[in-house]
């Protein structure tokens, strides 16, 4: 892996990387930001009640971890791939099958343990099987072949690099940001259709602090956009990302109408929030720990849970959104709730049992019903370009 492992290994050692955080006396005795670093080493700024939340959350952590380890022990290290059910299957089968099913549905949803998601989410997105369709040097002989080319996705990314989570203890150094440009601009040649979008650094980055190996986290990155995302999110015109926003807010409207009414009313538009959402999977909005659990049910059920999770957001805060009075205080209570959404069921909870149920069916008809009306939009835009391609 380039020698990236050494320094990560630490955040993976289970029982160790959990510790349970310990604000000084005076920071108790008083209600005072409080700055410690999450598992992932991000440094996290919260008050004492921040805490005590993420105490309880890692408390939780260890609770789920020895309930998957005791389904590894009593089904098999790798129960979780035994959930399809085939009619070639016996009946028998068949019933194991859908048990399993059932129960790793709610597992996830409840978490999967930091040190079992490599292994399951490699398994559980197609990312193994994507990466088992190539030669097992594919990734190295990516990588190198690409290492002395210049485009302008390979500059744009050496942009970005020091402008992603700066600060943190692997990410912002040479290996982490080494690493980091591998997997971009290794994909960004996979892919030249997509090539590189801003954004995609922030998720890979957290790919790579989760993926036992730099390769990994390269074909969680391919599957993520050529399978679990919709099309289109992430090329030049963000069209897919548009389309998504179109649906979030038609989605709001019949979800929450209160809250879409009286935003239409101040003129909120949803994008000044959720853009920065769906491309970069609420990894720059949310702490680690939440973004990771979203993204736990992202790789099982498919794109539709980001929906479930912008929706949630508005949901826990309708009352105090309905009391906003300008589009500055709407993203002032938004921000302001997702930097400190510390406790990843209060969100998850909202997501699924108060939003309601939302099929992929669903989605798709929506995303079908909304792209006419983007794609004339962009095309629109593209004509009022003049030959310095500028907008006039």
């Amino acid at each position: 892996m380039h020698g990236t492992q050494s320094k990560r290994d630490l955040a993976f050692e289970y029982q160790a990387q959990i510790p349970i955080l310990r604000p000084s006396i005076h920071a108790r005795r008083a209600n005072i930001t409080v700055k410690f670093q999450d598992i992932y080493g991000f440094t996290v700024e919260g008050n004492v009640d921040d805490v005590n939340v993420l105490n309880e959350v890692r408390e939780k952590v260890r609770q789920q971890g020895r309930v998957w380890w005791a389904l590894e022990a009593s089904k098999g290290a790798n129960w979780y791939l035994e959930t399809h059910v085939s009619s070639t299957l016996k009946s028998s089968l068949k019933f194991t099958a859908l048990v399993n099913q059932i129960t790793l549905k709610r597992l996830i949803r409840k978490g999967i343990p930091p040190n079992l998601r490599p292994k399951v989410w490699f398994a559980m997105s197609g990312a193994a099987k994507k990466k088992s369709t190539v030669p097992e040097s594919y990734y190295n002989d990516l990588t190198t072949a690409v290492v002395d080319k210049v485009t302008p996705a390979t500059k744009q990314i050496d942009h970005d690099l020091p402008r992603t989570f700066p600060g943190h203890p692997w990410l912002d150094t040479p290996e982490g940001h080494a690493a980091l440009r591998r997997v971009l601009v290794g994909y960004s040649f996979r892919d030249s259709d997509v090539g590189y979008c801003q954004g995609l650094n922030y998720v890979a980055a957290l790919l790579l602090l989760v993926m036992k190996t730099e390769e990994d986290a390269f074909w969680m990155l391919a599957v993520l956009l050529e399978n679990v995302l919709v099309s289109d999110c992430y090329t030049n015109n963000l069209s897919g990302c548009h389309v998504e926003q179109r649906v979030f807010k038609d989605l709001l409207a019949k979800k929450c109408p209160r809250i879409a009414a009286h935003l239409e009313e101040l003129e909120f538009d949803v994008s000044l929030v959720c853009t920065e959402w769906f491309l970069c999977l609420f990894s720059k909005s949310l702490p680690s720990e939440t973004t990771l659990r979203v993204w736990d049910v992202l790789f099982y059920e498919g794109a539709k849970v980001l929906f479930h999770a912008a929706l949630a957001i508005f949901k826990m805060k309708e009352e105090e959104l309905l009391m906003a009075n300008h589009v500055g205080d709407v993203i002032n209570i938004i921000q302001r709730t997702t930097h400190h959404l510390f406790d990843p069921d209060e969100l998850l909870t909202v997501a699924f049992d108060k939003i309601g149920f939302m099929t992929t069916t669903t989605i798709s008809k929506q995303r079908k019903k909304q792209e006419p009306a983007v794609m004339a939009e962009l095309d629109q835009r593209l004509r009022r370009l003049n030959p310095n391609g500028d907008e006039k």
